[in-house]
């Protein structure tokens, strides 16, 4: 619930202090060029207007991506992630992906956290594992669908072979997760660390 409840944080604090005042400017442009009527002043208003309602396309635009990531539609679960994994730079660990070229069709919310999970767990073994190694898998077992990101970079820091749980990043998966009624494990052992997400398919609407 927290992790939702952020969300809406974010987006009703946007929506206040980004899109708000541009459609409000948006507004008082209009009515000044409305003022001033026909002219080269009317003609720069207009033009202004032009600029910010671009710019507003834009903001809302990155607001829906925010909400639900445009290539889950376009693309499916698999194609989303594969997608996001072809846009990362050059040098970082070679990922492979196990995976149904087609997943049945899942509640969006499954599909929202199952990106959002992946992702994050994906960004964890680039950045912080220094791993050169990660294997992304997804597959229905079940009821549930699973999602598990392994690697082969430094171990957490836990007993090998242990549950392991700390940060800002591995709260916003767990929360991810049991929001839709699932969990979420993370082992580490000598060989790496391995993230595994059970998301149950009928949960969620």
């Amino acid at each position: 619930m927290q992790a939702r409840e952020e969300e809406r944080r974010r987006l009703r604090r946007d929506l206040h202090d980004g899109l708000g005042p541009t459609l409000a400017g948006l507004t008082m442009r209009a009515e000044a060029a409305l003022a001033v009527g026909a002219g080269e002043a009317a003609q720069g208003l207009l033009e202004e207007i032009v600029r910010d309602a671009e710019a507003a396309v834009v903001e809302v635009r990155r607001l829906v991506e925010g909400l639900r990531p445009p290539a889950l539609d376009t693309l499916g679960l698999r194609g989303a992630l594969t997608a996001h994994l072809a846009g990362w730079p050059p040098g970082g660990p070679h990922v492979g992906v196990d995976a149904p070229q087609e997943l049945p069709v899942l509640p969006a919310a499954v599909e929202v956290a199952a990106y959002m999970i992946a992702v994050e767990a994906l960004a964890n073994a680039r950045r912080h594992a220094g791993a050169t190694a990660v294997r992304l898998g997804l597959r229905l077992d079940g009821g549930h669908l699973l999602v598990t990101v392994t690697d082969d970079g430094r171990a957490a820091t836990a007993a090998p072979g242990t549950a392991i749980g700390a940060g800002v990043g591995m709260h916003s998966m767990r929360e991810r997760a049991a929001e839709l009624g699932g969990t979420l494990e993370v082992v580490s052992s000598p060989a790496g660390t391995t993230v595994t997400a059970h998301l149950p398919v009928g949960a969620a609407t």
